[in-house]
């Protein structure tokens, strides 16, 4: 018996919403996770100063804002109604906190606080941001829904040293979290925060109103996709965030089940090489397992549909501002003039034979296969490939090591990232160049692309801003930043008694009745 039963003897009229996440749920801290699954967690329990919305505009959220005439001193002040989980009030103390904490570990936010001179409470709802040289990116980092949003928490939260995980989920988001009831990798429950004071605004991605009209919602991990359809279409859970699409036709012609794309963005698949250890700390390996890796394949492999998928060298995402056409003579050819190419590369480069590891979420179906379709291509080229399957959790917490393979280190993995993360050279954290040692996993080092995102940091007119991100993305393709595997759409599916569902860059579960 599933999750969403549960609660039926408790009360009659409560109202449950049980949703199918795709990945297991075990690391909580949305601060340390770029993962999907923690994001849609953290906007559960946590709020943002500023939200996004569907026009990639930032709105104010928890607080309303101010900019001075020169744009370096920026005056945020907590609107009416915040209040923590635990009761106390939200503080200006608290935000400053939460920000310097979010500014530490998140990339782009590090970016920000290079640029910042202070960030004060000035009183107990007003905090002000003061810059010490000019950066136009202030209000779409606060506001930004991905990789890592800037969520608040208590100051006594936002105090835990760097690295280690909060030891409480205490947000003032629409949604408490119920730990007694978390089961890591299994089950996360939440119940709606009856003290939450939605904005009055419409409700657009991150922005506006987010009203909850369910007492709980319950997400629950199954073992794979056929028991979740058949869980779906029995009633027993009410919404799958990502179906199989090669699985949709088992859902057709059956009136209790709606089907959508709700996360309208998208998500790129993308193959990340380590740079650190042989053989991917040569560019000209890396040159040479792209050539050998193909998109459409890849799409064609994960996905079956090419309805719900498009091939694109952006690496920004296909269909946002900053896309171009540059490094598309890496994706050019039939796949086997591309191996061909790939053989002579790999023969030029000096590959010396040395492993490839590659890490396989064995529990997260749309990667799972992309390990398996990678080493036969890269093997076909010349390579020497070890598959070694893995949950998606020992995965997201290898991936961080630095080790050698032997010593729990890695040479290659595939993920997914949504475009709401990778929209431009400020976001995206896998065209960082900077090889420091908090940048996402792959650790790319390129001071010319340093150079060209330190110019983007103060290009502020829209026709400059896309001469350097394409730029950027013709040197990312050159030096073989990472295998971008084409974009595709994610499918969801609920049953036809849930009403209001949300469009957005991942899945939101406020205004959603049932």
């Amino acid at each position: 018996m599933l999750a969403g039963s549960l609660y039926v003897t408790a009360s009659v009229a409560e109202t449950v919403l049980t949703v199918v996440p795709p990945a297991p749920l075990r690391v909580l801290d949305p601060i340390l996770s770029t993962a999907q699954i923690v994001r849609t967690h953290g906007f559960m329990v946590f709020d943002t100063l500023l939200g996004m919305d569907a026009k990639f505009h930032p709105q104010p959220q928890m607080a309303d804002y101010t900019v001075s005439d020169d744009r370096m001193v920026y005056t945020l002040k907590l609107r009416d109604g915040l209040s923590w989980h635990d009761g106390t009030p939200v503080t200006a103390e608290d935000c400053v906190a939460s920000l310097k904490r979010w500014g530490a570990n998140d990339g782009a936010g590090r970016v920000m606080m290079e640029h910042v001179a202070s960030i004060e409470a000035t009183s107990a709802r007003e905090l002000v941001i003061t810059l010490a040289k000019p950066f136009g990116h202030v209000l779409e980092l606060l506001a930004k829904p991905s990789p890592v949003p800037a969520f608040m928490m208590p100051k006594r939260l936002a105090e835990t040293p760097a690295g280690q995980q909060i030891p409480e989920m205490i947000g003032s988001g629409p949604f408490k979290f119920l730990p007694k009831q978390f089961r890591a990798g299994d089950q996360a429950v939440y119940a709606k925060n009856t003290a939450y004071v939605p904005r009055a605004e419409p409700s657009s991605w991150t922005a506006g109103g987010k009203v909850v009209n369910v007492d709980k919602v319950v997400m629950k991990s199954m073992p794979d996709m056929q028991t979740t359809l058949n869980a779906l279409q029995a009633g027993d859970v009410d919404f799958v965030e990502q179906v199989t699409v090669d699985l949709l036709p088992l859902l057709e012609g059956n009136p209790d089940v709606k089907v959508g794309t709700l996360v309208t963005l998208g998500s790129q698949l993308t193959g990340q090489f380590n740079h650190r250890l042989p053989p991917f700390n040569n560019p000209k390996v890396r040159r040479a397992a792209i050539l050998a890796l193909d998109q459409k394949q890849f799409l064609q492999t994960a996905i079956g549909d090419a309805n719900y998928y498009q091939t694109c060298p952006s690496v920004y995402g296909c269909s946002v501002p900053m896309a171009s056409q540059a490094g598309a003579e890496y994706l050019a050819g039939t796949p086997e003039e591309r191996m061909a190419k790939a053989k002579a590369a790999l023969k030029e480069s000096g590959y010396d034979g040395t492993p490839v590891m590659i890490m396989q979420p064995s529990d997260f179906a749309i990667l799972s296969t992309q390990a398996i379709v990678a080493a036969e291509r890269l093997r076909e080229a010349g390579f020497k490939v070890n598959v070694v399957p893995m949950d998606w959790g020992a995965l997201q917490a290898r991936k961080d090591s630095w080790a050698p393979v032997a010593e729990g280190g890695w040479n290659m993995f595939f993920t997914a990232w949504g475009v709401s993360g990778i929209w431009n050279p400020l976001v995206n954290p896998l065209i960082d160049g900077s090889g420091k040692d908090k940048v996402w996993a792959g650790w790319r080092v390129s001071p010319r692309v340093e150079e060209l995102r330190a110019k983007y940091l103060v290009a502020l007119d829209l026709d400059s801003q896309k001469k350097i991100a394409e730029e950027i993305q013709q040197i990312a393709w050159d030096e073989g930043f990472y295998f971008n595997g084409g974009e595709y759409r994610s499918v969801s599916a609920w049953r036809s008694n849930v009403q209001g569902t949300n469009e957005g860059p991942l899945s939101l579960f406020w205004n959603i009745r049932k």
